[in-house]
């Protein structure tokens, strides 16, 4: 087994923020919490799968859509191993070289990056698998994005490097462009497409080589293959001597001197400039075709950051939610997330991310958000679906608990301090479907799984219609709300009725409108009796990803006492509430700011009820002269297709009202980049194959909500008033 010479470039008595004074032992060095993520399609399960090979953890390599009907390992769902993808992201843990990893292998499909988000949330470094044929695609943006968020270091690894079109160097190229990494390549490939044998490492200029039925005859030559490899090779680390030098002090004195760093020199520099997450190496190989992944492995071991060189950020519930650092020392105490459930064999899962301190089997802890004490009946470790038995876990392990009833988010302790650990964010669902059980007798079940489902996945949301009395279900897509009506039938044996999907619109203003609205009823004794004045506008700053705000804000700008304080409170609650309600269509208004600048109350009449009517009434009747908007979901979507069909797509995507963003050549594909009313995909996949002889495919995400045009918004009102 290849192995790089092993680069502990840590100081055991001091965590790299310089916050702790204890100890850190040589396993907690040596940790490393990963995750590997990607654009679907990119390779991640087959990564992880022989990352588990490689490293003693299976005996067997099953591929994702594998033809003796194993499947990959971390894909233990059937309905994952049926449709070749990945729908939960699930854990696993092994060990290289001295090294302990725990690995997230997460999903590529935009429906399910609920799963990506929480699994970086909680993860102290990541492999972005990029496909090198498809390169920089939509959901490597997004993936990038979710990294980027939670602060997350990172290696890139350009995968497929044996499949036909491949070119890492373009891969490169846009990882620099589109992602805007600071990045340079650690490796050069041996060959590429059918000859592709192994790669070059620039950091100790050795040529590797990878033999045998699974790769793991590996071959090491101070020779290159050939002088123009060798020229390309010393090229190409000059190159990155050059960017670390960017980045890292020592280094670039190295480099000013013009004198050649050393293997063990270049190492420790790209290590320092991954860790402070300045730089990102770029490794090559073919997960599939068994060529690199142990390097990838080493590149995990030597660059990628222990729990304790990371920062972490908890807020004191006790000091009016004062941010304070927590410390990787398994005698402080104990500090762990809840970032994922899982309904088990044996009831609910909790995965945990134990930050600070250590949790054993039979203690008592603390949900800090409910305040309730909880005693801990079982720990595990994940391996995948299997779990194996431990008495304890110190600070920067993923454990997972039976038995214990809470959130996805929820922050335990144990019960010495009062933090919680910052939230993760969370996308609003875009559409929605109207479900019902078949039959009455089923019912009980369907209640189970939407309880469960949205204890799951904090995406997937159920409300019961007021109007209708339909069960709702929304969520980021059709997949992904496909796959839980898929799941009820299969885990609960629930037949289920999906009426139409249904888009979640919003509503907007674009001007400003006053209000003036006296609530005033008498009808014998105490009557109603509150007086609103001011005005509501829309909210034009944006956030900063370049979205419009969708808050709703409240203020209150009466100087003096027209309105007594204790009656403020249900003025707020009446303009919320008409908000949430709509003034169009009955959808959620958004991005707008009200403003009470008087109002008038009476000493008998006045009640927090009677400012709550005001309210409501003065809402409705303001939105009306606010130029009131119509906001649908837009959606960013990437159509694949072969050359030939560019042009049946793009008018395909005209006619659905989409605006073309951009339209790519990559080999013999096209990649046709648009945005879309997500209204106008229902049924997309069907059309698109039928337009490309089954060679089309495609990818979209929620871009933002925008104002329809005035023709459907006359379609909607009718719609609305009819219904």
């Amino acid at each position: 087994m290849f192995s790089t010479t092993t680069n502990n470039n840590n100081n055991n008595n001091n965590n790299n923020n310089g916050q702790t004074k204890f100890k850190v032992s040589e396993d907690r060095v040596k940790a490393r919490n990963i995750g590997i993520s990607a654009h679907i399609d990119s390779g991640k399960t087959t990564l992880t799968e022989r990352i588990l090979f490689y490293t003693g953890r299976i005996n067997e390599i099953h591929e994702v859509r594998g033809k003796d009907g194993v499947g990959a390992k971390m894909d233990s769902m059937e309905l994952e191993r049926e449709k070749g993808i990945t729908i939960q992201s699930a854990a696993t843990y092994t060990k290289w070289r001295e090294s302990s990893i725990n690995i997230i292998d997460t999903p590529g499909h935009v429906d399910f990056t609920i799963e990506v988000e929480r699994a970086l949330r909680v993860l102290d470094g990541a492999i972005l698998v990029l496909c090198s044929v498809g390169g920089v695609q939509s959901q490597s943006i997004t993936v990038d994005r979710q990294m980027r968020r939670y602060n997350v270091p990172r290696l890139c690894f350009i995968n497929k490097c044996d499949r036909v079109g491949a070119d890492p160097w373009k891969v490169l190229r846009q990882v620099r462009e589109k992602l805007r990494l600071n990045c340079a390549a650690v490796q050069i490939p041996i060959g590429l497409e059918e000859m592709h044998d192994g790669v070059v490492c620039l950091v100790t200029m050795k040529a590797i080589t990878f033999h045998g039925q699974h790769g793991n005859e590996i071959k090491i030559s101070n020779d290159l293959p050939s002088e123009e490899m060798r020229k390309l090779a010393e090229e190409k680390r000059k190159e990155l001597i050059e960017i670390v030098s960017g980045v890292d002090d020592e280094l670039a004195e190295i480099f000013l001197m013009e004198e050649e760093p050393s293997v063990e020199q270049l190492k420790k520099a790209i290590r320092r400039s991954v860790v402070s997450n300045q730089f990102a190496p770029v490794f090559m190989g073919s997960a599939y075709k068994n060529r690199g992944v142990q390097l990838l492995l080493d590149g995990v071991c030597d660059y990628l950051p222990a729990p304790h060189e990371v920062e972490n950020t908890a807020l004191d519930l006790s000091n009016n939610e004062a941010p304070v650092q927590t410390v990787s020392d398994p005698k402080a105490p104990l500090v762990g997330l809840a970032f994922k459930l899982e309904e088990g064999r044996f009831g609910q899962l909790t995965y945990l991310r134990v930050y600070q301190g250590t949790i054993t089997k039979g203690m008592t802890i603390v949900n800090t958000r409910t305040g309730k004490k909880l005693k801990v009946p079982r720990l595990v470790r994940m391996h995948s679906d299997e779990m194996e038995d431990v008495q304890k876990s110190e600070c920067g392990e993923i454990v997972a608990l039976f038995g214990v009833d809470c959130q996805s988010g929820d922050t335990f302790t144990d019960g010495t301090i009062n933090y919680a650990m910052t939230s993760m964010r969370i996308p609003e669902p875009v559409m929605s479907y109207a479900v019902a059980p078949k039959t009455r007798t089923d019912s009980g079940n369907f209640s189970k799984a939407l309880s469960r489902f949205q204890r799951e996945d904090p995406t997937f949301k159920v409300h019961q219609d007021e109007e209708s009395a339909q069960t709702i279900i929304s969520g980021m897509g059709e997949l992904h709300l496909d796959i839980y009506v898929e799941r009820m039938k299969r885990e609960y044996k629930v037949e289920v009725e999906v009426g139409n999907p249904r888009v979640n619109y919003r509503e907007a203003i674009t001007q400003k409108a006053e209000f003036d609205y006296l609530h005033k009823k008498q009808s014998g004794g105490s009557g109603q009796y509150g007086r609103v004045v001011g005005y509501i506008e829309p909210i034009v700053s944006e956030n900063e990803d370049g979205t419009r705000s969708t808050e709703v804000i409240f203020e209150n700008g009466i100087v003096g006492n027209a309105i007594a304080p204790g009656y403020i409170v249900g003025v707020e609650k009446g303009f919320k509430e008409a908000a949430a309600g709509g003034g169009l269509i009955g959808y959620p208004v958004q991005g707008i700011r009200i403003v009470l600048t008087d109002g008038a109350s009476h000493a008998v009449d006045s009640s927090e009820l009677a400012f709550k009517i005001a309210a409501l009434n003065a809402f409705k009747v303001a939105f009306k002269n606010a130029g009131p908007k119509i906001l649908e979901p837009i959606m960013k979507v990437d159509v694949t297709v072969p050359n030939e069909f560019q042009g049946t797509v793009i008018g395909n995507i005209n006619q659905r009202k989409g605006t073309i963003l951009d339209s790519v050549a990559e080999s013999d594909d096209v990649v046709v980049t648009s945005l879309l009313p997500l209204s106008k995909m229902f049924g997309y996949s069907t059309e698109l194959r039928s337009m490309t002889q089954g060679k089309g495919e495609f990818t979209m995400e929620y871009s933002s909500h925008s104002a329809v045009d005035s023709s459907s918004q006359e379609e909607l009102l009718k719609q609305f008033s009819s219904s």
